[in-house]
C-alpha cells in the first residue's frame, strides 16, 4: 500500500445526560482495536432538547473525560440529532454529479423547513431509479447547532474534524460489528435521554430515518412524580440501585408503563415506514443507548412486535483486550457507546454523510 490511511478520529457523543468517548485504531488486515473509552454524566440542565444551555459545564465535562481517558489524539468527530437535523430521501430527475451539485441547493429549499442560508447541506446519491430518476439522501443541519457543538470541542482544545448525524453513526457501529445480509430489514433504535433515533436498513442501505422526541428522561420523570423523589434518586432506581427506602422492585410497574408508551411511538413509526415504502416487514430490532437497558424493555418489544429484539454490542467485532478499562465496564456501558463507536470508525478527511 503506497498511502497510509488517514488516522482515526476520536468519537465524542455529546448527549443530554452523558458525554461518551471512544477512540479506535485500525488493525492490519481489517477491523479495529479499542484504544480509549470513557463516559461522564452531565447535569440535566446543561443540554435541553439538544440545545447546549451551559457551554462551560459541557466543556468542563469533555475536559474531564479527555483527561481521565488520557486521550492524546487531537482530532474529534461528533454527531447531532433532533429538531435541527432534517434527513430526507428525495427523488430527482437523473443528472450528472456536476448538475446535481449546482441544483441541490434549490431542490433542498422545497424540503427544508428552515432558511436555506441557515443550514449546512450534504447529500449522497442512493441509487438511480428507472432511467430518468435518481434517489438522493439529503441532510440539512442548522449552522448554529453545528457551531455550538464544534465550539465545545474547540474550547476543550481539540480539533472538530467531522459532524455526523446520530442515526448514521449508529449505522457505522452496526456495520463494523454485524454481518450485512442483502435484503434483510433491520431497525436500529437508539434510546437516548431525550431523543430516540430510528434508522431502518435493507442490507447496508438506509431506507428510513426518524428521530422521536421520547427517551430515558420519561422514565426518570415518571419515577420522580409517582414516588416523590429527586432527579438523582429516580436515576439511581432506574439504573437498578436502591434509593433511600425505595427498592428497584417498586418501579417495575412504572417502567413497564413508560416502556409501553415508547413502544407505542415505535409502533407509529414502523406503521408509517411500512405504509410509505414497498417493504412488507422488519426482520430484527437492535437496541442501543443508555435506556435500552431498562428492565424488560427488550422483552416488551419482542412481545409487541413479534420479532427478534436484542441489545446491540458495538464492540462485538472490536479487539478490547488491550484497553485500560475493565471488560465489565465495557459490557455495562456498551449500549451507551454505540454512537461514539460509529464516530470512531471514521477518519480525518472523511465526508460527513
Amino acid at each position: 500500500m503506497l498511502f497510509r490511511k488517514s488516522k482515526n478520529l476520536v468519537g465524542l457523543d455529546i448527549g443530554s445526560s452523558a458525554i461518551k468517548l471512544v477512540e479506535l485504531k485500525d488493525v492490519k488486515g481489517g477491523g479495529y482495536r479499542l484504544v480509549k473509552s470513557g463516559l461522564e454524566t452531565l447535569s440535566p440542565e446543561a443540554i435541553v432538547d439538544g440545545a447546549i444551555m451551559d457551554a462551560s459545564l459541557v466543556v468542563d465535562t469533555v475536559n474531564r473525560l479527555v483527561s481521565t481517558a488520557n486521550v492524546r489524539n487531537q482530532d474529534f468527530g461528533t454527531s447531532l440529532s433532533g429538531h435541527s437535523v432534517i434527513v430526507k430521501k428525495i427523488s430527482l430527475p437523473a443528472m450528472s454529479p456536476e448538475e446535481l451539485s449546482e441544483s441541490i441547493r434549490w431542490e433542498a429549499e422545497q424540503y427544508v423547513p428552515f432558511d436555506i442560508n441557515d443550514v449546512n447541506l450534504d447529500y449522497v446519491v442512493l441509487e438511480s431509479g428507472a432511467g430518468d430518476t435518481m434517489d438522493v439522501l439529503l441532510v440539512a443541519v442548522k449552522k448554529d447547532k453545528i457551531g455550538d457543538y464544534t465550539s465545545v470541542i474547540s474550547q476543550a482544545g481539540r480539533n472538530p474534524m467531522l459532524v455526523d448525524v446520530d442515526a448514521f453513526a449508529l449505522q457505522n457501529a452496526f456495520e463494523a460489528n454485524y454481518p450485512i445480509e442483502a435484503g434483510r430489514i433491520v431497525a436500529l433504535v437508539n434510546v437516548g435521554a431525550s431523543v430516540t433515533n430510528v434508522n431502518i436498513l435493507a442490507g447496508s442501505n438506509t431506507i428510513f430515518w426518524r428521530d422521536i422526541s421520547f427517551g430515558g428522561n420519561q422514565y426518570t420523570d415518571a419515577i420522580q412524580k409517582q414516588l416523590s423523589l429527586s432527579f438523582d434518586q429516580a436515576e439511581s432506581l432506574k439504573k437498578g440501585e436502591r434509593a433511600g427506602d425505595h427498592s428497584v422492585s417498586e418501579i417495575f410497574p412504572i417502567l413497564r408503563s413508560v416502556s409501553d408508551d415508547l413502544a407505542q411511538e415505535l409502533q407509529k413509526t414502523f406503521d408509517f415506514f411500512l405504509a410509505t415504502t414497498s417493504t412488507q416487514r422488519i426482520d430484527q430490532l437492535l437496541l442501543s443507548g443508555g435506556s435500552s437497558r431498562v428492565v424488560n424493555f427488550d422483552t416488551q418489544l419482542k412481545e409487541r412486535f413479534g420479532m427478534p429484539v436484542e441489545v446491540m454490542n458495538p464492540f462485538r467485532q472490536i479487539d478490547i483486550s488491550g484497553t485500560p478499562v475493565s471488560a465489565e465496564w465495557i459490557t455495562e456501558n456498551a449500549p451507551s457507546l454505540a454512537v461514539a463507536v460509529g464516530l470512531a470508525v471514521r477518519h480525518v478527511g472523511d465526508e460527513a454523510a
